[in-house]
């Protein structure tokens, strides 16, 4: 079998962690190699981000073997590429991954998929009819320490869940501001900081019955209200004005016996497990999400799998519930959610 060929579509912070993520991945085994980028945005330097993730790197594209395309077409025509990231702003999300979609291409797209539930079903529609995969770039399912919790809370092993607290803030964001800024292009942190926690409560816990959010599209704290579940599962999420202050990504879940505190800024000791009256640091493997969610996508390609997770119904899912907070803060009262059937 040849190599799988990769193409990144898209090529600032998001673009640039891609490709570092392919290329630890293909350090450690995994079959794939990016070989073509397509981007408005010229090559230069590295971009930083929230999180380290090799994307602030200068990096020599001629010397690793990589081309870069002058045209979109030039990069889905190509019959090396066999995976597409696409890593551009959320409104031309749709139409990108239906084109390649449509070429004969897997897909790798970043969250949020799109700004509706509407977007995602339609290319829900057209990725049915291929024998593509088409995968969101959902990273918090993978993150070392998250992954973990969410094991925890399946299991039971820690007891059951009594609370949950999720928070996910810092200064809004430095790079592509005529994007992020922009709430009708980016959703404003409840679309595209936010919708990380949600998408990690849907998966853990399920759909709730109920939201209740409150604040604004760039600083909000949700609520949600399971009558079977947790009796409090709450995420916060904001981006501030000064661009001095620091990301933070958080959680604290209260189990029956034991409560599991993460902090990003602890670094190697980032998640404490408090229980039987004394605190055990728990050791993480090393990476982040991103280096999680491209070895899924590419062995399950390899595998020739049908099935990954999560996959577009899910995004669909995780949106429909960010609608209704979204609902929630326009109307000031808890929404119910209306499930995909």
């Amino acid at each position: 079998m040849s190599t799988l060929g990769i193409g990144i579509v898209g090529f600032g912070f998001m673009g640039r962690t891609h490709l570092e993520a392919y290329r630890r991945a293909a350090t450690d085994g995994f079959d794939g190699q990016v070989r073509a980028i397509y981007s408005i945005d010229p090559p230069g330097f590295g971009v930083a981000g929230n999180v380290q993730t090799g994307a602030d790197e200068e990096v020599d594209l001629d010397a690793l073997g990589i081309r870069w395309s002058e045209q979109m077409g030039q990069l889905l025509e190509a019959d090396d590429i066999d995976l597409i990231s696409i890593c551009t702003p959320t409104d031309t999300h749709i139409d990108l991954a239906i084109e390649a979609l449509e070429k004969g291409k897997h897909v790798l797209l970043e969250k949020p998929v799109a700004l509706t539930s509407l977007e995602v079903q339609r290319l829900i529609d057209v990725d049915a009819d291929t024998d593509r995969l088409c995968m969101p770039a959902m990273c918090m399912r993978f993150w070392p320490g998250w992954s973990w919790l969410r094991e925890m809370v399946q299991s039971a092993e820690l007891g059951q869940v009594k609370s949950a607290f999720f928070q996910r803030i810092g200064a809004a964001p430095g790079w592509s501001q005529d994007f992020y800024l922009d709430e009708k292009r980016s959703g404003g942190a409840l679309m595209d900081l936010h919708i990380h926690d949600a998408d990690f409560v849907v998966a853990t816990f399920g759909v709730p019955d109920e939201v209740s959010t409150s604040g604004t599209r760039s600083q909000l704290v949700t609520q949600y209200r399971y009558p079977d579940g947790p009796s409090s599962v709450v995420a916060e999420a904001a981006w501030y004005p000064d661009p001095s202050y620091p990301f933070q990504m958080r959680y604290r879940v209260g189990f029956a016996d034991a409560v599991a505190d993460f902090d990003l800024s602890r670094g190697d000791e980032a998640l404490h497990l408090y229980r039987g009256g004394a605190v055990e640091v728990i050791e993480l493997p090393s990476g982040n999400g991103y280096d999680g969610e491209v070895r899924h996508l590419l062995q399950a390609i390899t595998d020739r799998s049908e099935r990954i997770h999560p996959d577009l119904t899910e995004a669909r899912t995780v949106l429909q519930m960010v609608e209704a907070e979204g609902q929630s803060i326009d109307e000031k009262r808890a929404v119910k959610i209306v499930r995909s059937r």
